[in-house]
């Protein structure tokens, strides 16, 4: 039976199915190709082949499976020949997808595969062994039940086995096992001296009135529940603000006691395990949050001999930037990661541990394997929520059986797992402003999570045992006062703080006073302040200022003599050189800092001043390395219809060209060497008397292009002529045109 050549085919279609094919291939479109037998070609090459299939469900993948039984790849075949395989199953709108991706053409009396398609998508379709026609219609009613067992464990597929009786094949008078009867029989074949193969026809006819085996038609069903659409976005709300405060604790600790980077580029496990410990969370969600500062830009490598993970200058504007957009900076770093923190923990080929940042977590694929998860919940109408990730990983292996690797179930229960850390998804659904930013992007998606959280609170409750309770979140400005004035004890929908007398202290270094934290405490508190707050605030600013500090190397001033003896008693005093060149006045040649900071540490309570004695704040901002990109996936933008539209364009001017006949022709020396004076001389002759050129030339991508010209003008290193396809002005580079004809009969 003939049939068209794919190159053939392709010239048939129109338009809007070439679009199609690019928009669904697009690999097809870089470099452009020159005419339609480059994207025929192009098309049948078995990397193509492979891409391409890895968008295909089993459904449309088994019926691609099933024309290679039929050797769709070898001859066409009828449709007919593929319905007899299914029986009642409607088989045409898998063949118009494998149509619409150019793997399968013709029409339906003469269907055709690339060659290429059996070696790129399984050597054995459907699980049945290569042909050996001289079987067909074998008879098998005179095999032993031993042997049928052997032939249908192989017709299960796959057709292949490993045995030691395939060493030597005897007659069937001398075979003792199954394996040495069926393949003294024929009924096997043997591939070497271990390997036995069960050839097609025998596989068909073993499985009887199911040639194709257990065909999966329909895609799994996926449990879900529904769920509050406005409880499953708060809850991430909760989420983001837990994790902004986990990122931010990240990055103060980190900014003044780096880790280091360990020699095979990673953060070491006692490392993690004291971050963890910091933050107060498990290990897995401290690797986590490493993994996402880096990516985000937040943190990086300093290099150099002794490298650490230092915060960059990048930090320091996520840590003034609202709620909103320090979420959406981390949500959007997690899409992007091309890397796998799932894999922290375990070992690698060499039984090494993975730590977190270690390269061997780099998988370029990683950010669309985790989008294909989350465009899968977001199809799913809004507060839905899967009851199972398991269940949506055999979802997604029936959408796309080829993708993922054998990482793909875990994949997805990692992406659940780690979407629901960031807030991203909650409750096992997604939230509207993880929608958000997987459709629109972060600025849209910060706006959206703004809407899910709650409004700010501008008070505080004050509690008799020096804790301070925020209902909430805080605006600002109340909590960087709060941050200032007390720790953390707890948080959650409410954050419990604790104030003590170290961080009234902290308060007065950064230069309030006690006036100030007095009112601060009977403005913002909607509960009576407590005596015992009032007493410690009062009683760690007497202690507090009365020694005064400044530079010399550094002074230290107190209008008290007995304070300043006592100072000068300490074995601090020794240690910071200490001198009194005044009742009230000590100096030191150490740096102001250094000073205050032995002071502190042996128990007074000393204030830095200025030149105008006001109070200084000195403490340490911790280090900074300069900003890196963020490490992302590249992502090609996808092409418009305008820009497939204007290559199939291109494609068909080539193709016109390709059929133009020229004369003599005049060809360039060397593959991209300045042109002769004969291609010269033959264009110019072109311009002046009106004629049509054909053109071979290279364009800015490498590839081979050939184009029919009405030359213009000539000169200057540049062709500049009307292209006959377009009816449309180009400039070419002489130096890029490697041979030209002038077109046959072009007067006539």
């Amino acid at each position: 039976m003939s049939g068209t050549t794919l190159a053939e085919w392709l010239r048939a279609q129109d338009d809007a199915a070439l679009v199609a094919l690019l928009r669904a291939r697009p690999d097809l479109a870089t470099p452009p190709p020159a005419d339609t037998t480059v994207l025929a070609t192009r098309i049948g090459s078995r990397a193509s082949v492979a891409r391409a299939c890895e968008d295909l469900d089993t459904l449309t993948l088994t019926v691609l499976e099933a024309l290679l039984v039929l050797d769709a790849d070898l001859a066409p075949v009828p449709v007919g020949a593929l319905r007899a395989l299914f029986g009642d199953l409607d088989v045409r709108p898998a063949v118009e997808a494998l149509r619409q991706r150019a793997l399968l053409w013709g029409d339906d009396d003469a269907l055709a595969t690339p060659p290429a398609t059996r070696d790129a998508v399984n050597p054995f379709p459907c699980g049945l062994g290569r042909s050996v026609p001289a079987l067909a219609g074998v008879d098998l009613d005179e095999l032993s039940d031993e042997e049928r067992r052997v032939l249908g464990a192989l017709a299960a597929g796959p057709p292949v086995g490993q045995t030691r009786d395939a060493a030597h094949v005897t007659s069937l008078a001398n075979a003792r096992t199954p394996i040495q009867k069926l393949l003294a029989r024929g009924l096997l074949v043997r591939r070497d001296a271990m390997t036995v193969e069960l050839p097609r026809e025998v596989g068909l006819r073993v499985r009887g009135d199911r040639p194709l085996g257990e065909v999966r038609v329909a895609e799994p069903p996926l449990g879900t529940t529904a769920r509050d659409p406005s409880t499953v976005d708060s809850t991430g709300g909760g989420v983001a603000l837990e994790l902004s405060r986990h990122v931010e604790n990240l990055v103060k600790g980190w900014s003044a006691e780096p880790p280091p980077v360990l020699r095979s580029g990673g953060l070491g496990v006692r490392d993690l395990r004291k971050l963890a410990k910091d933050l107060d969370v498990d290990e897995r969600r401290a690797a986590l949050l490493v993994e996402l500062v880096v990516n985000a830009g937040l943190v990086a490598d300093t290099e150099g001999t002794e490298p650490e993970w230092v915060p960059t200058t990048q930090a320091d504007t996520w840590l003034v930037a609202s709620i909103e957009q320090r979420w959406a900076t981390l949500a959007q770093a997690w899409l992007d990661l091309p890397r796998l923190p799932g894999l922290i923990g375990r070992r690698d080929d060499r039984d090494r541990l993975l730590n977190p940042l270690a390269p061997e977590l780099n998988r370029p694929a990683a950010p669309r394997d985790r989008r294909r998860v989350l465009e899968a919940l977001a199809a799913l109408p809004p507060g839905t929520a899967v009851t199972d990730p398991d269940g949506l990983a055999a979802v997604l292996a029936w959408r796309a059986p080829r993708r993922g690797g054998r990482l793909r179930d875990e994949l997805v229960r990692w992406t659940v797992d780690e979407g629901t850390a960031v807030g991203v998804l909650a409750l096992d659904a997604i939230t509207a402003q993880g929608r958000t930013l997987l459709t629109e992007g972060p600025g849209p998606a910060a706006k959206r999570l703004g809407d899910a959280l709650p409004a700010p609170v501008d008070h505080v409750l004050v509690q008799a045992d020096l804790t301070v309770v925020a209902p909430g979140r805080l605006d600002p400005e109340l909590a960087d006062e709060i941050d200032l004035v007390a720790d953390v004890e707890s948080a959650g929908g409410a954050t419990v703080y604790r104030v003590h007398e170290g961080s009234v202290r902290r308060a007065f270094d950064a230069g309030r006073s006690a006036a100030d934290l007095h009112e601060l405490f009977r403005s913002r508190s909607r509960t009576p302040v407590p005596q015992s707050l009032t007493y410690l605030i009062d009683d760690a600013a007497r202690k507090h200022g009365r020694l005064r500090g400044g530079a010399a190397g550094s002074f230290l001033r107190c209008d008290d003599p007995v304070l300043v003896a006592e100072v000068l008693a300490h074995p601090a005093a020794e240690r910071l050189e200490l001198r009194r060149i005044a009742p009230t006045v000590l100096v030191s040649p150490q740096p102001l800092a250094e000073v205050l900071d032995q002071l502190r540490a042996a128990g007074f309570a000393p204030a830095a001043e200025g030149p105008d004695g006001r109070v200084l704040d000195l403490r340490e901002r911790g280090r900074r390395t300069p900003a890196k990109g963020r490490r992302r996936s590249p992502q090609p933008p996808a092409a418009s219809d305008e820009q497939l539209g204007e290559l199939v364009r291109l494609v068909r001017a080539g193709d016109r060209a390709a059929t133009t006949t020229g004369g003599t022709r005049v060809s360039v020396p060397g593959h991209l060497g300045a042109g002769p004076s004969a291609t010269l001389a033959l264009l110019q002759l072109a311009a002046k008397q009106g004629r049509n050129v054909l053109v071979d030339f290279v364009d800015g991508h490498g590839t081979a292009a050939r184009r029919v010209i009405t030359p213009q003008v000539v000169g200057g290193g540049v062709l500049e002529g009307v292209d006959v396809a377009y009816g449309e002005v180009r400039r070419f580079p002489l130096h890029r045109i490697t041979s030209a004809a002038l077109v046959e009969d072009d007067r006539e």
